[in-house]
């Protein structure tokens, strides 16, 4: 009998390769740390949405003191507040003031902070550095303090209690931002699509309003959001300078729910949520925009 056939095959074993181990991916993170990013992202999901969802379940409630008591607002809950602020309030009247200062500041303001990004980012002109910096000074001081020149220079040229002039001021507060977005944006831009408008013969102004413009739409999608949703929701500014009351806008409007003895928290809820849609619906049209017009500009500018 053999002693050779019983005994293990050791050197075929010990040749064998032994199996690789698994390589992670770049980018490839563990199950727990997908987990537990996924976890995190719910959290702030849930903690960003919760305000919005709890204005929107107390102007359900009929009285005004139901959000004292939001538990029992579920047994009867009511669109009689909608139905109020439509039929015995001016919210349609605010609506209409808040829309055309909105449209006004945000075609005022982002054509002014697009033309100033680009001719920062293509052009050198003496200054053109300090410019740049000299507008984002601008944005260091708070609104408190800039309220009363601006009500005296206003007064001064007859525009308080007038959309242009609470569209000029609105537009004066968002070109510092949205110039430096922009030309963060226009530095992306190869520059020889300029130099071959300019072979076309077109114009510097050409240049840039049928070739730059198109392919910066991204970034003015979101100077564009930035813009509506400044004039939109502003307080201090539409409260001082717009004296009467036809030509309130919705955030000022939302303050006559509030008097020194009363308080209509009911009704406050039914305008908030109702002022919240038309924002929405902005930022549904742009929301394909935002995330590359934030971004693109981050390394240049």
């Amino acid at each position: 009998m053999s002693i050779t056939a019983d005994l293990p095959n050791t050197t075929a074993e010990a040749a064998a390769p032994a199996r690789p181990a698994k390589t992670r991916l770049r980018g490839e993170g563990s199950r727990a740390g997908t987990a537990l990013a996924h976890g995190a992202l719910v959290v702030a999901g849930l903690i960003a949405v919760f305000p919005v969802l709890w204005i929107a379940y107390i102007s359900l409630g009929p009285d005004k003191t139901d959000y004292l008591h939001p538990d029992k607002i579920f047994g009867k809950a009511t669109l009689s507040n909608y139905a109020f602020v439509f039929q015995h309030t001016d919210f349609l009247v605010w609506f209409g003031n808040s829309a055309l200062i909105a449209a006004g500041t945000t075609l005022v303001g982002v054509a002014v902070a697009a033309t100033t990004g680009y001719a920062v980012s293509r052009m050198r002109f003496p200054g053109h550095k300090q410019l740049m910096f000299t507008l984002l000074l601008t944005q260091a001081f708070p609104i408190a303090i800039v309220i009363v020149p601006m009500y005296t220079i206003l007064s001064s040229l007859g525009l308080l209690d007038n959309y242009l002039g609470l569209i000029l001021t609105y537009s004066g507060t968002i070109v510092p931002y949205c110039a430096w977005l922009l030309k963060g944006y226009f530095d992306t831009i190869p520059v020889e699509i300029d130099e071959a408008g300019r072979v076309d013969g077109l114009s510097p102004f050409g240049t840039f309003w049928r070739l730059i413009v198109p392919l910066a739409r991204p970034g003015l999608a979101v100077a564009a959001f930035y813009s509506f949703l400044t004039a939109w929701a502003e307080v201090p500014f539409a409260t001082t300078f717009m004296l009467s009351s036809d030509k309130y806008t919705l955030a000022v409007g939302l303050q006559s729910y509030i008097s020194e003895h009363d308080a209509q928290w009911h009704l406050m809820a039914a305008t908030a949520v109702l002022i919240a849609i038309p924002a929405a619906a902005v930022f549904y049209l742009v929301q394909r925009h935002l995330v590359t017009g934030l971004t693109a500009g981050a390394a240049k500018s």
